[in-house]
């Protein structure tokens, strides 16, 4: 174990209390809120370290939902969509309630069955600023919208243009300025 400051040291693993499920550094985490009417917070474990005396920490770099991003949460926004921040935070590793998956995009389409458990990232977000990365995303239709995995889209067969229905060749995708004035 690497120790750090002030007698700290980095522990491999924490197992969710009430549970067989073992935390390591990289995955990503649902911690509980203060306000138990709000969803669960969204974490990345960066670190993992006990102060000696059994109390274990986490520090994680935070996920955003949509609605907690200045620009709010827009029609594109799928359902299970988060932003990784810039913002980091340390914890107490009891407020770990159980562990998710946070896809790529492409990877989380690719799903036969998204579970409670299942989000998808495409952006960072800079919580101070506001700023996207990329600030590209691609449209799929005609109308000119991000694609929304939450909404079947489909290809027209005559003119290319993409509409809501079901997506039937994805490589044809034209990119726009996603826009970091929100």
């Amino acid at each position: 174990m690497a120790k750090t400051k002030q007698g700290k040291k980095d522990v491999e693993s924490y197992t969710i209390k009430g549970t067989t499920k073992i935390v390591r550094v990289g995955d990503c985490v649902l911690m509980r809120a203060s306000d138990t009417e709000k969803a669960p917070y969204v974490g990345r474990v960066e670190r993992l370290e006990t102060d000696g005396r059994g109390s274990v920490r986490v520090r994680v770099r935070w996920y955003y939902r949509p609605e907690e991003s200045k620009g709010g949460r827009r029609q594109f926004h799928g359902a299970k969509e988060l932003f990784l921040s810039d913002h980091f935070d340390t914890q107490s590793a009891h407020t770990i309630e159980g562990k998710c998956v946070v896809h790529s995009f492409k990877n989380y389409t690719k799903l036969d069955n998204v579970g409670p458990e299942d989000f998808f990232c495409r952006f960072e977000y800079k919580a101070a600023t506001g700023a996207f990365t990329p600030d590209r995303v691609a449209v799929y239709c005609k109308c000119e919208m991000p694609y929304n995995p939450d909404d079947l889209m489909v290809q027209c067969e005559g003119c290319k243009d993409w509409s809501l229905g079901t997506i039937k060749d994805k490589s044809r995708v034209p990119s726009i300025l996603y826009g970091n004035d929100h």
